[in-house]
């Protein structure tokens, strides 16, 4: 059972991401965080992330044993560059590029555990058109009565008036007359 995780738009260029992931592709989840934590460059903090976060998707929408997993495809693509401006000589303007990171991670089960559905609730059986016509039906005659409760609920407020006995300051607001 493979189980997947993103992270979009990290602010780490793409080919300083790669450097690390290289070093943790194909390895058991639990020996890649262990060797980031130790990786001495700042894409390892987000890729540790990214890893617990898989982990935690297998464990949760699956029940997966977190040691019976490693990682099966890791990758990293350009994410929209954000375009800055330097002024220079003579008026002239350079652009700064500072470029962004998607980053996508598939964990994979060394041993396969058989499961192979999440825990989220099957789909029902589909709804036959008599079926739904009926309900269309027993749902408008439903909602006549709920039109007919508010009518006679606005005709309360129009005899009784809606603050009938409230003497408010919003009450002596609205009642003065304006001129």
């Amino acid at each position: 059972m493979d189980t997947k995780a993103y992270a979009n738009f990290i602010h780490i260029s793409p080919r300083k991401v790669r450097l690390v992931l290289d070093a943790v592709r194909g390895l058991r989840a639990s020996e890649a965080l262990n060797r980031l934590q130790f990786a001495n460059k700042r894409a390892s903090l987000p890729i540790m992330k990214l890893i617990r976060s898989a982990i935690a998707n297998a464990e949760h929408n699956f029940e997966l044993d977190k040691d019976n997993l490693y990682i099966k495809e890791v990758r990293v693509d350009a994410a929209p560059t954000l375009k800055r401006w330097l002024p220079r000589a003579h008026g002239h303007a350079t652009t700064i590029r500072k470029r962004l990171s998607n980053i996508s991670l598939t964990l994979g089960e060394v041993r396969e555990s058989g499961k192979k559905e999440s825990k989220r609730r099957a789909l029902e059986s589909p709804i036959k058109l008599a079926e739904l016509q009926q309900g269309k039906k027993a749902s408008a005659a439903a909602k006549m009565n709920e039109h007919e409760a508010i009518e006679d609920k606005g005709k309360e407020i129009r005899e009784h008036g809606h603050d009938a006995g409230k003497r408010g300051f919003a009450n002596r607001m609205f009642r003065r007359k304006s001129g």
